[in-house]
């Protein structure tokens, strides 16, 4: 190392300790490397409604973030675990292994995933498969931060197959002719194809 490097070196060490780490623009324990982001857990709350044909087995996937685009992804809700709810009763009924998306059914999964940083604003779902499936609602609960957990998501129709299908009330403006959203548009993921709005 040359005199020149010393010198620079010996300088910002002075300047350190005599003005702090605050002035200088770094927080005390903050490191230079960046940090990676925290996961969260998050439990996902789906009703299938009483519809005769309401039911589904085909894969189920759910695509959920906030404000700030985070986006959180899970291709086969199906997989993840999943506890059955009766509406008479608030507490799960047991972990028995059952299958979700039966008709007259609530849904509940548990995941973890990136965390979001402001309410969950927007929720699509998307069938993947050959039958029918007909949700009511579904709500998004942040174990972390329940300021975080999202409103409910009303669905109330059959869902069409291999598009993403839901609703997105982050950025919207009240104007003369109406609520206008922001366009979203999601990088490319796989298996990701079309994104379709719920009005």
């Amino acid at each position: 190392m040359g005199m020149k490097h010393c010198k620079e070196i010996s300088v910002f060490c002075v300047l350190f300790i005599a003005f702090g780490a605050d002035t200088l623009g770094l927080a005390v324990g903050e490191s230079l490397t960046p940090e990676k982001k925290k996961n969260c857990t998050y439990v996902v709350t789906v009703e299938t409604t009483c519809t005769n044909g309401a039911d589904t087995s085909n894969h189920v996937s759910i695509r959920f973030g906030d404000t700030n685009s985070n986006d959180v992804v899970v291709q086969h809700l199906n997989t993840k675990h999943v506890t059955r709810l009766d509406p008479l009763k608030p507490a799960g009924l047991d972990d028995t292994p059952i299958k979700p998306f039966q008709a007259c059914t609530v849904d509940e999964f548990q995941l973890t995933g990136q965390c979001v940083e402001s309410p969950i604003c927007y929720l699509y779902l998307k069938l993947i498969g050959t039958d029918d499936w007909r949700p009511g609602f579904a709500q998004i609960r942040v174990l972390e931060g329940d300021h975080l957990s999202s409103k409910y998501f009303y669905f109330r129709r059959y869902l069409p197959r291999h598009v993403w299908h839901g609703s997105d009330v982050c950025d919207r403006e009240v104007t003369p002719f109406g609520i206008r959203h922001k366009r979203r548009v999601f990088g490319k993921k796989p298996d990701d194809e079309h994104l379709v709005m719920v009005p």
